[in-house]
């Protein structure tokens, strides 16, 4: 499905008068996301799984306390029909950010961990969408993983660059489910646009999201990818995986500039134009942490994370379209419309980096 051009009006009222919705408040980047709506003026309705879970819920509390009157949370689950009605109720703008992520060791079931979440949660949302007539604008948080499957696809693509106008079709349940849910519920959220006139959809695809976390207790797989590093699992050596990075700071300014900018349409690639590896990550933060010893000093080979990989949950196809492979990043949509400065990667280490260890004490 093709992202339809906006119709040239945007979203009514001033920020200090609007209502939104951010689905999966507790989550890593949506809670980034309420701190700065808030900051902004809005009144925020987010939800969560469960209102009882203090450790998740507590910054959502700090939230609420320091910004009076204008943080309301609500229970809802992205896999009962109409658990969203109520938290949507008078809602202007949605964003939708609630989707599990998890490492492909993670995965157990393709389709019970990742799709099913992914897919009906988006069915969920969009269901109460329809039904809640204030809605005018959803901001859909998806990934580049929606953009490609593999690394080696975008070899295929133009320049080798990584752009908007492709969609993922080499992930299935098999092979990379993450990357196939959200390909799956971003364009069941497109087609669900194309079928009405009433609200418009921007998306949002961040790379992998890094930075502080404000919510100890998430199970963001971005967060544990990184924990990985940090506790020493690579200490003998990083293996030659690059990723495209956000800062998580910059993903919610992302939803943000999306949801207020008239002329926001279509989808946006929100990462720096080059991708970071495990050693250069290393190399970084071992400049602020020298006495890390758990910080790999040197770059790995090839031939054993190929031979070694299996027994870490990595395939040999997993390892084949991904290791060694880097390829640049055109996110000047980000850029020249939603006038995105994305912070060095420095910062963005540096910063998450220190939050793991502040949540360790």
């Amino acid at each position: 499905m093709t992202p339809r051009p906006p119709r040239g009006a945007g979203v009514n009222g001033s920020p200090a008068g609007r209502t939104v919705l951010v689905t999966g408040g507790s989550g890593f980047v949506a809670a980034h996301l309420v701190r700065q709506l808030l900051e902004r003026g809005h009144h925020v309705h987010t939800t969560v799984r469960a209102t009882a879970d203090a450790a998740k819920l507590r910054p959502l509390h700090a939230l609420r306390e320091s910004h009076p009157g204008r943080l309301e949370l609500f229970e809802a689950d992205l896999l009962t029909e109409g658990s969203f009605d109520e938290a949507m109720k008078g809602c202007s703008v949605v964003f939708h950010v609630a989707s599990p992520f998890l490492m492909p060791e993670k995965i157990k079931d393709g389709r019970r961990d990742m799709v099913e979440p992914a897919l009906t949660g988006t069915r969920t949302v969009l269901a109460a969408i329809a039904r809640t007539e204030t809605v005018e604008r959803l901001v859909f948080t998806s990934t580049v993983g929606a953009i490609f499957g593999d690394y080696a696809d975008v070899r295929e693509m133009d320049d080798r660059t990584l752009s908007e106008k492709y969609f993922n079709t080499s992930s299935t349940l098999e092979n990379n489910p993450y990357h196939y849910a959200k390909t799956l519920a971003e364009r069941a959220a497109w087609e669900a646009e194309a079928a009405q006139s009433r609200w418009r959809m921007v998306s949002v695809n961040p790379g992998l999201i890094l930075g502080p976390s404000l919510t100890p207790a998430s199970d963001s797989g971005s967060l544990f990818l990184l924990d990985e590093l940090f506790k020493g699992y690579f200490f003998y050596g990083a293996p030659d995986f690059s990723f495209t990075t956000a800062d998580v700071r910059d993903v919610a300014a992302a939803h943000i500039a999306a949801a207020e900018l008239p002329g926001a349409h279509g989808r946006y690639i929100v990462a720096a134009p080059e991708m970071t590896s495990f050693h250069e990550m290393s190399v970084i933060l071992r400049r602020h942490h020298p006495r890390d010893r758990r910080l790999p000093r040197t770059a790995l080979p090839h031939w054993p994370v190929r031979i070694l990989g299996p027994a870490f949950g990595l395939s040999q196809e997993y390892i084949r379209h991904h290791l060694g492979i880097r390829f640049r990043v055109d996110n000047r949509r980000s850029t020249e419309e939603l006038g995105l400065t994305y912070r060095p990667i420095e910062e963005t280490l540096v910063d998450h980096y220190r939050a793991w260890r502040e949540q360790r004490i």
